[in-house]
């Protein structure tokens, strides 16, 4: 039985547990410049603050907050690779280094997962929004500038996953989908490369809705963004981060509606403060996705910004008492 299969079969039988934040918990560590920046050469711009880095010179670290939304209960763990892109990595004058971190970040989750015998454990490789949108123009005097292409997305995401896949993820989780375009290139870049190896590699896909409005950044609703995306061959589709899971819940539930694939939730703890911090705590989080676990809206939970391996273990046994999501026949 491969990845793939043993996965549906799992999540036909209890909800998944996917991990919570990576950056709140690297945050606690108060790292600085040096730690950040230790072993590197030839370093041209500062790196604190560049997360996804630590891989390579902090491993440590990163394999103890594995280690604890492992022990949580988490099911399933994203590599730290966030921003691991070509894009993304330009702010930090790394982009020579994107594949040797993407490789290093799915080694280490790998790794730590590989210590666990008491149930499967899965490692997401994580692939996130990049900082530039396809479909919207940053000028509001030329509406018709781009500053990233179609093809450039392609290119970027497939050295991504292609280095996620070496190292060794289970699955490939794009996430955050702010610009469905920019998803599109992500799922044709990582369904290329799945048909061109004959790979049997899930992927799931995490959408975020922007405000009480229901959309995306791009304008889509709910619905309408799962309908463009639906023919990538998904192993799930869902909401993340930007809003807490009481704010979510009337555009998960029209998503569960639709969807005809496995429907995940990992939102964030609450909605920020005036410092920029989350407050909502682990029972009440817990409460929230206890709702949504009873009202037939997930098959996989989990927490974004904010959210600690305190909140996955509320969250975990709250879902432990419920079944699954089924996929409704549509008409």
């Amino acid at each position: 039985m491969n990845i793939s299969e043993r996965l549906k079969r799992i999540a036909s039988e209890r909800i998944l547990i996917l991990d919570g934040a990576m950056g709140t918990m690297i945050q606690q560590h108060k790292l600085e410049e040096e730690d950040f920046a230790r072993g590197l050469e030839g370093l041209t711009k500062p790196q604190k603050g560049n997360n996804d880095v630590l891989v390579l010179t902090q491993p440590e670290i990163i394999k103890s907050i594995i280690k604890e939304y492992f022990d949580a209960g988490a099911d399933i763990v994203e590599t730290n690779t966030f921003n691991a892109n070509r894009i993304s990595m330009a702010d930090y004058a790394l982009e020579d280094r994107v594949r040797e971190i993407n490789i290093a970040a799915a080694n280490l989750a790998k790794e730590v997962a590989a210590t666990y015998s008491d149930k499967p454990r899965f490692v997401a490789g994580a692939m996130g929004p990049t900082n530039k949108t396809a479909s919207i123009s940053p000028d509001v005097n030329n509406p018709g500038y781009r500053e990233v292409s179609f093809d450039d997305l392609v290119d970027i995401y497939t050295q991504q996953a292609d280095a996620l896949i070496e190292g060794g993820v289970d699955l490939l989780l794009i996430e955050t989908v702010f610009d469905t375009l920019n998803c599109k290139a992500a799922l044709f870049a990582v369904n290329t490369i799945k048909e061109e190896r004959g790979l049997d590699i899930p992927v799931m896909v995490s959408g975020t809705i922007t405000d009480a409005s229901g959309r995306t950044l791009s304008g889509q609703t709910t619905e309408a963004f799962y309908i463009s995306i639906a023919h990538g061959n998904l192993f799930s589709v869902g909401l993340n981060c930007a809003l807490g899971a009481e704010q979510m819940r009337p555009f998960l539930a029209s998503l569960s509606d639709v969807a005809q694939c496995l429907v995940s939730c990992y939102p964030n703890a609450g909605l920020p403060n005036e410092f920029g911090e989350y407050d909502e705590s682990p029972e009440a989080m817990a409460e929230n996705l206890k709702d949504f676990c009873s009202s037939g809206f997930v098959n996989v939970v989990g927490g974004c910004c904010g959210t600690t391996p305190e909140h996955i273990k509320a969250i975990a046994e709250v879902a432990n008492e419920f079944e699954p999501r089924k996929i409704k026949e549509l008409a």
